[in-house]
């Protein structure tokens, strides 16, 4: 029989660490005794558990502890980090570690070290000139580079359940159309203003559906009183705004009437032509050509935006990160800023920028297809706050709690 001893700490009751954890012993062939459990007495009170896990042979028992530290456990013993180069620029070592978007550490010399720049699906690479250790993308790593391999001498930080005492759950995996919409919104906007008042930033995530659906008016409101302080988006966001404030049109639908207009369809393509022979939409803006929407907006409040492209892509705007791995790595700057993320409309971008966000950044994700804010959670962004509605309703009424008024 093969035997390890783990210790979980933190939260592990509320957010189901421990019968997570004990399921996956089974589940891979093991057994477990519990040796020791204290249980915290307030919510904000940790509880501990030691848990000794019995496997049939060697490599069940490395499955195991496999599963179990990625998932918050750590093992008893304090073994430090493995440490191997990297085989050549852009090539991880075979066994490196993948991380997850919680608080990590690794343990190295007889001390704990935080992991900076926390980011799921990266590896951790450590320096040892300044005693550091960050999460770099495996296409940013340099040959020679010290990788962190296995699973011993790391330690994840489980995150606490978001609070559920306003009557219902707030968790993303738990998405439903029938939630009480107003109490979510209402307790969105506590959180935008308590990231205000602390001088926090506020992360907007937007798809295009903000424009068709006439929403942009309070976006912009939202952008104006100081609640966004970042706004990422694609191509489509910026060329239907911009479409809609040239020709009053998005997708070449009347915003006033709703009905499709003649020669419509080429809207889109004669905004962005227009911004493109301006060369930014910042020149654009400076030199009158585009007066209105939530891109101007942007410009004129010096609020920073991130336009990342597609192969969809029409144009694309002059503006928009057309190297995906540039676009990634500009967002990542904006990113280590940010304590909330609002997403709202937009279904790969929510994804994307999801796996880019420590597990401690508050995040919401709104969109009027359950499937979105079910992918999110199951990519990783498992403490998503999910809603399922539509764009224009969340935004017109996160605007009023906000206590905005809209223009028409």
């Amino acid at each position: 029989m093969h035997i390890e001893t783990i210790e979980l700490r933190g939260h592990i009751i509320d957010n189901l660490t421990l019968p997570k954890i004990l399921e996956q012993i089974e589940a891979f062939g093991g057994d477990y005794r519990i040796e020791a459990l204290q249980l915290g007495h307030l919510r904000t009170d940790s509880s501990h558990a030691q848990i000794c896990i019995e496997a049939p042979d060697a490599e069940t028992l490395n499955k195991i502890v496999e599963q179990v530290t990625r998932a918050g456990a750590l093992i008893s013993r304090h073994i430090e980090v493995s440490l191997q180069p990297a085989p050549r620029d852009g090539v991880l070592p075979d066994d490196f570690y993948a991380t997850t978007n919680l608080l990590t550490e690794i343990y190295y010399r007889g001390h704990w070290r935080p992991v900076k720049h926390t980011e799921m699906d990266c590896c951790i690479v450590f320096d040892q000139r300044s005693r550091t250790a960050r999460c770099l993308r495996m296409h940013r790593v340099k040959k020679g580079a010290l990788v962190a391999v296995g699973h011993t001498g790391i330690r994840v930080e489980p995150i606490a359940k978001l609070d559920t005492r306003q009557g219902f759950e707030f968790m993303g995996s738990s998405v439903s159309s029938e939630k009480p919409k107003l109490l979510v919104i209402r307790q969105v906007a506590r959180w935008m203003k308590e990231a205000k008042t602390a001088g926090r930033h506020v992360l907007f995530v937007g798809g295009p559906a903000i424009v068709h659906t006439g929403a942009g008016p309070h976006l912009e409101a939202l952008i104006k009183a100081g609640y966004v302080d970042i706004l990422f988006a694609g191509n489509a966001l910026a060329a239907h705004d911009i479409e809609s404030q040239m020709f009053g049109t998005s997708l070449g639908v009347s915003l006033s009437s709703g009905r499709p207009v003649e020669h419509g369809h080429e809207h889109h393509l004669r905004a962005i032509n227009r911004i493109r022979a301006a060369g930014s939409i910042k020149n654009a803006v400076t030199k009158g050509l585009l007066c209105g929407g939530i891109m101007h907006t942007c410009v004129k409040h010096k609020i920073p935006f991130v336009l990342s492209g597609s192969i969809r892509d029409d144009g694309p705007l002059p503006d928009v990160w057309t190297d995906m791995p540039q676009g990634q790595d500009v967002m990542r700057t904006h990113i280590r800023q940010v304590s909330m993320a609002v997403m709202v409309g937009t279904t790969l971008l929510s994804i994307a920028v999801g796996n880019m966000l420590p597990a401690s950044v508050k995040t919401v994700c709104v969109d009027i297809n359950p499937a979105v804010v079910t992918k999110l959670a199951d990519r990783g962004t498992f403490h998503a706050l999910g809603l399922v509605t539509d764009a224009e309703l969340f935004l017109r009424v996160l605007a009023r709690e906000l206590g905005l008024k809209v223009r028409a």
